[in-house]
């Protein structure tokens, strides 16, 4: 069982890996002039999206949708005070997975 301390603690694990692979992504990468940005950034950080595919991995969900659903949308809703919609969160997955 997670408590909140220890959900709090890899988050800050989790925002510290997302700062500094962004810092190196950011280093390395081509950037690309004529592509234009997205209207308005997210309400949920990398960090918070990582950490809920953490959670899911270490809980005994098998299906995502359940979990972010019945899991960190009601149970966990403190620790994450602007959840999106599980389509919103499916779309920002692909943002932290590589």
């Amino acid at each position: 069982m997670l408590t909140a301390d220890k959900v709090t603690e890899l988050f800050c694990l989790a925002d510290d890996f997302c700062k500094f692979f962004d810092k190196m992504t950011a280093k390395y990468t081509l950037k690309s002039e004529n592509k234009r940005p997205y209207h308005r950034d997210s309400t949920m950080s990398k960090a918070e999206i990582m950490l809920i595919m953490i959670l899911f991995h270490d809980s005994g969900y098998r299906c995502l949708k359940h979990f972010y659903l019945e899991k960190v949308c009601k149970h966990l809703r403190g620790l994450f005070p602007k959840v999106v919609s599980y389509n919103r969160f499916v779309e920002l997955e692909r943002d932290v997975a590589i």
